[in-house]
């Protein structure tokens, strides 16, 4: 027979939201780092494509 499940409590509920948002907020960061590093021009750790028809047009 179906049993209700016990509601989660409001300490849970919270530490779960908490931990969504630390998260979010980390990958906010480095999104924001990646974005910076890419507009100095001197970054070399990662591969950035350029379009090779922009490249002619210049």
């Amino acid at each position: 027979m179906a049993v209700p499940k016990k509601k989660t409590s409001k300490g849970k509920r919270n530490q779960r939201h908490s931990i969504w948002k630390a998260k979010a907020g980390i990958a906010a960061q480095k999104a924001l780092s990646l974005g910076k590093s890419v507009l100095t021009g001197r970054s070399q750790g990662f591969v950035y494509p350029i379009d090779e028809q922009e490249e002619a047009e210049e």
